[in-house]
């Protein structure tokens, strides 16, 4: 497996944080405010900040034309199908169960690099594989009736997982020369133009000026998510091995899941909290130390 650095332990923490705690924060965003344009929002204000940090960390802006078709690559993978299908699947879920949907990309991000790629994963890896997969089938257990009446949703918070699994292990294998950081932020620009172009045609009508407490939402994807969150996992999956970036970032859904049930008042069941467990499971599979 991979052990992780100190910097990169503090990274995963704090990403787990933030991405937890977003998924109730985006749900109750697009609740009677129009997705797109939620999501649209909070990249234009996140990149100033993004730019701001490459400019305080002297690096540069530059990515070389030779290398500009593999970015595009990267961002479609990586962003364009996430941000898109994501925000529009967490009208129809609640933020919990969208959180687990989304929490299925590991499973796609093993199955993609062993079958795909030829990445020879360890017995433990598959365990926590397992692990991970076992714990979304039992959080969703429960809501099994209730998804049966949303296909549209449940299809696209999948096809979203998937699609990120591809991205995820694309961009470990980019041979761009530039930095992350870098490369994160062309990545964020180009998203903030597609979703202004389907904001416009298909929102425009709908647009409103957000409340105050809609506006605190936006401010803390443009600065949480964007400007740091995306930036802190494409640097993870970088540079740790595939299925280490990702099952290692696990206990996101399962802080995605109690925040939505203590602030959204989103009803937990057993089955959440024998999720818990196998998670856990999971991470460890990945961060307990090898035998030398």
């Amino acid at each position: 497996m991979h052990a992780l650095s100190r910097q990169q332990l503090t990274l995963l923490v704090l990403l787990t944080l933030v991405w937890g705690f977003n998924w109730p924060i985006m749900k109750f965003g697009v609740t009677g405010f129009p997705p797109l344009t939620f999501r649209t929002l909070c990249m234009w204000l996140g990149l100033p900040v993004l730019a701001a940090v490459l400019l305080w960390r002297r690096v540069p802006f530059q990515v070389d034309r030779a290398h500009w078709r593999e970015l595009a690559l990267l961002t479609v993978f990586n962003m364009f199908f996430w941000h898109t299908l994501a925000i529009l699947a967490i009208q129809t879920l609640s933020s919990g169960r969208a959180a687990i949907l989304g929490s299925t990309m590991p499973v796609f991000s093993a199955l993609v690099g062993a079958w795909w790629f030829g990445q020879r994963l360890p017995g433990r890896a598959w365990g926590g594989v397992a692990a991970a997969a076992l714990g979304v089938v039992l959080l969703l257990w429960h809501e099994i009736t209730s998804l049966s009446g949303k296909p549209l949703g449940v299809a696209m918070m999948l096809v979203a997982a998937a699609t990120w699994a591809v991205g995820t292990q694309l961009m470990r294998r980019t041979r761009i020369p530039h930095p992350t950081l870098a490369l994160s932020f062309w990545m964020t620009l180009f998203t903030a133009l597609w979703m202004t172009l389907l904001a416009v045609l298909f929102e425009r009508d709908a647009w409103v000026w957000p409340t105050p407490a809609i506006q605190a939402a936006i401010v803390y994807n443009a600065i949480g998510v964007f400007a740091f969150a995306q930036v802190a996992w494409l640097m993870l999956a970088r540079d740790l091995p595939p299925i280490a970036s990702t099952l290692s970032v696990m206990f996101i859904p399962v802080l995605g899941v109690f925040s939505g049930a203590w602030w959204l008042g989103e009803v937990l069941h057993w089955q959440d909290w024998a999720a818990v467990a196998l998670v856990m499971v999971a991470i460890a599979t990945v961060l307990w130390p090898a035998r030398r």
